[in-house]
């Protein structure tokens, strides 16, 4: 499956994980660290809830520079499309992947000389919560000092998943999926005759999200008869176009499905019978230029017919 990697209409969604999934990669920040500003971590520890897993992370910076000293953190998360927030912070930019795992820029805070600053990072991870404890490794997190070109000091951290049972002994490795399990369903669609002559017509979408792979959207593209096209969707929680719209409601939890209607519209003067056949194409929105493929394409797509009908 090919997606279209880039959108316009995402810098509409609010919020930093929307924004922050179009950013361009920058380039891989160098390995070597400068010394003077020290970072440490703990374990982070997830625990199981409605939606997956949730927690946070405390990661302590120590300036022993005589000098007080903004710095930035660079986070490699430990599950991909997991991390969500930084506090104290500012403005994060997503750099680029590792490992399908996003590495993440953050502003973070004036560290006075001598002193410490202890940030809060928050991780979400959208899977099936299970009832054995899991771990993931690969977690880090680097400290670069104000106008540094490379880290000053530089952390691993182990995550680990509590299970349902509220045991975190003996963890399997956690395995996130990379490639997408989604498919579409929709059906035919009748456009009726509006007073000012137009046509507009409802058709209920089902789109089901298989697996944890990870994206932040679900885009979907049409492709109508001519004349035909998105005239808007409802739940509505993002604009739609003329020829794409986003699956309302947000993320997706494994094997989750999610109904909506789909408005459909041509103009005035169109003649009433049959206006040929539409069809739906729905992929993951990830990052700039990695979106995921799908283990079954085949199941991507949904075509309907489109009729156009005359007021009885």
């Amino acid at each position: 499956m090919t997606t279209r990697t880039t959108r316009v209409a995402t810098a509409l969604l609010g919020g930093a994980a929307a924004l922050l999934a179009l950013a361009a990669p920058a380039a891989a920040a160098p390995t070597g660290t400068t010394g003077g500003i020290d970072v440490t971590a703990q374990r982070l520890v997830l625990e199981p809830t409605g939606q997956g897993y949730v927690g946070t992370l405390a990661a302590t910076v120590t300036n022993r520079r005589p000098t007080a000293t903004s710095v930035s953190l660079v986070i490699t998360e430990p599950a991909g499309a997991s991390f969500a927030t930084i506090e104290p912070g500012g403005a994060c930019l997503y750099d680029r992947l590792v490992a399908n795992r996003l590495v993440i820029s953050c502003m973070g805070d004036r560290v006075e000389a001598g002193g410490s600053v202890t940030f809060r990072l928050g991780f979400h991870v959208w899977t099936t919560t299970r009832d054995y404890p899991m771990v993931a490794d690969g977690g880090r997190i680097e400290v670069v000092p104000d106008g540094a070109a490379r880290a000053a000091d530089a952390t691993g951290f182990t995550t680990l998943f509590r299970s349902t049972t509220g045991s975190l002994r003996k963890p399997r490795p956690y395995v996130q999926a990379t490639e997408t399990d989604l498919s579409i369903r929709g059906g035919a669609v009748a456009l009726s005759r509006q007073p000012d002559g137009s046509l507009l017509g409802r058709m209920p979408v089902t789109v089901r999200y298989g697996n944890d792979a990870p994206t932040f959207s679900l885009n979907v593209e049409a492709a109508l008869p001519s004349g035909v096209e998105v005239h808007h969707i409802e739940p509505q929680d993002m604009p739609s176009f003329p020829n794409w719209f986003t699956v309302p409601g947000g993320r997706f939890m494994p094997g989750e499905e999610r109904t909506f209607d789909v408005f459909l519209s041509a103009p005035a003067g169109t003649p009433a019978g049959d206006l040929g056949t539409g069809t739906f194409t729905v992929a993951g929105s990830y990052f700039w230029g990695a979106d995921p493929q799908d283990v079954d394409p085949a199941d991507n797509s949904t075509s309907f017919a489109v009729t156009a009908v005359d007021a009885s």
